[in-house]
């Protein structure tokens, strides 16, 4: 079954950095200009609007919660290649797609080893857990993570606001894998 994780993580995050690579030819790196807070408020939109939908069961706008989750993934990677490049001193330079898959892939590499070590230590407990539930863990992350910033990053025994962003990105794969996610469609970030 580990296997089968690491096989369906591979597919999700592959299709959700091929959107991403689109966007930025269409857009650029526009997205260098946000602060982590900005795009950690991103993320509790997407998180909270998932929420809604679930809630209702309807929608009035056409892009559905796969999309969504998608759009999760794509600007916690967004977060974590900021992250790192504000601590290099690089703020708000544009950067070419070649850096920008180079820096993608790493984070996602990072991310998806602490999701096998996690998943080894946990037994595959996601594939039990319903999409729902995911769901409110990543807007309890996001109000984690918000708490940490305005505490100025500042935690006394807590994990940092990149562990949560790696947790956020986890939990958004493994809803887009419960989803059947890439065979949907997802076209908002």
């Amino acid at each position: 079954m580990i296997h089968q994780t690491a096989q369906e993580y591979q597919r999700v995050v592959e299709a959700c950095q091929r959107l991403f690579l689109q966007k930025t030819q269409d857009y650029g790196t526009a997205w260098r200009i946000l602060r982590l807070p900005s795009i950690t408020d991103q993320i509790f939109i997407k998180a909270q609007r998932i929420r809604s939908i679930q809630e209702k069961g309807t929608q009035k706008i056409q892009d559905d919660i796969t999309s969504e989750f998608v759009a999760i993934v794509n600007y916690c990677v967004i977060a974590l290649i900021q992250e790192q490049l504000m601590a290099a001193g690089e703020e708000e330079q544009a950067l070419p797609v070649d850096r920008v898959r180079e820096l993608y892939e790493d984070e996602i590499r990072k991310t998806h080893n602490l999701q096998q070590d996690k998943n080894h230590d946990y037994g595959e407990a996601w594939r039990s857990m319903r999409v729902e539930s995911m769901t409110d863990l990543i807007l309890m992350k996001i109000y984690r993570t918000k708490q940490i910033e305005d505490n100025d990053g500042q935690t006394l025994v807590s994990e940092g606001v990149e562990a949560n962003y790696r947790d956020m990105l986890n939990y958004a794969v493994f809803c887009l894998i419960k989803l059947g996610y890439p065979h949907g469609t997802a076209s908002a970030q």
